[in-house]
Order: structure tokens, then C-alpha cells, then sequence
């Protein structure tokens, strides 16, 4: 790692510690060139396979921010939004691959927004499985019905 005060390209790892449960590791370094101190941050790189064979860095923010659009005129707390990007990067990395399509991403998506809001749910799936007809929206929601304990119980 180089300097960036004086370009030194030999710097010496002082402390180290794991951040973000273990996703990140924090490294405070010297340089024995200058003396001066400066901290890194290292994670392991989790990229992303798009469908048309370009590969990304995998991005929380993008995460929430697709999400957020199908969530858009909903109740939805951002504190949730970044909570349910977090289950996502982690199902996404349980896999134990450093590369994932995207369509993994996105059924990564689907379980934990089922769980936070289902309309918002509908209007993802309905984009990401490329609903067709009324008769794909009716299929989704009979399915969400027969999973939820209350079926047929609505609340105002």
C-alpha cells in the first residue's frame, strides 16, 4: 500500500480489526518514510453477472434503490430499506461465489420485500418476472394469500 502523503510505496500495518459483522476489515498503517498514519478498508469484492455478460461491482445502494421504486407512495421506513439491502448482500455472498447473475439478486430481493410490504412486492415482481397479463398479478396473489396466516383477513 502507498503513502498517500509522501508515495512511499512500503507502509506497515500497525492494528487491524473487523468491521461491518466481518464484512470489512479496518487496517491503521505507518509509513516509515514520513511517520505519518492513515487507516484502509478492505472487502472482499462480490460482483454481479448482468445479463448481458458485464459484470459490476455488487451495490447496496442499488439494491435499495430499485426496491425503493417499488415502494414508492408506500409506508416504508428507510431503516428497513437498508436493513433489507443488508439481508441481501449476505444471502448473496452466502453463496460463496465471487461472482453472481443478476437474477440471483433479485430473488435474493423478493423474500425479504414479501415480508416488508407486499404491494411493493407485487410491483417488484411484476417487473422482475415480467408479468404479462391480470392472469400473472391473480397467480401472484393467490400465492401470497395461501401464504399468509390471516387469508383473506384485510386490515385498515
Amino acid at each position: 500500500m502507498h503513502c498517500p502523503f509522501c508515495k512511499n510505496p512500503d507502509t506497515r500495518v500497525v492494528d487491524s480489526r473487523v468491521a461491518e459483522d466481518g464484512q470489512l476489515i479496518r487496517r491503521r498503517r505507518s509509513c516509515p518514510e514520513c511517520g505519518r498514519r492513515f487507516t484502509t478498508v478492505e472487502s472482499a469484492v462480490l460482483a454481479v453477472v448482468k445479463r448481458n455478460g458485464v459484470t459490476e461491482p455488487f451495490s447496496r445502494e442499488k439494491v435499495m434503490l430499485g426496491v425503493r421504486r417499488a415502494c414508492q407512495g408506500r409506508d416504508v421506513d428507510e431503516d428497513k430499506l437498508r436493513l433489507l439491502a443488508q439481508q441481501v448482500e449476505d444471502t448473496v455472498r452466502a453463496s460463496g461465489s465471487a461472482e453472481v447473475p443478476s437474477n440471483e439478486v433479485g430473488l435474493a430481493i423478493l423474500g425479504p420485500l414479501r415480508e416488508l410490504d407486499e404491494v411493493a412486492y407485487l410491483r417488484f415482481a411484476s417487473v422482475y418476472r415480467s408479468f404479462d397479463s391480470v392472469d400473472d398479478f391473480q397467480r401472484e396473489i393467490d400465492e401470497l394469500r395461501s401464504r399468509t396466516p390471516e387469508a383473506g383477513v384485510t386490515s385498515n
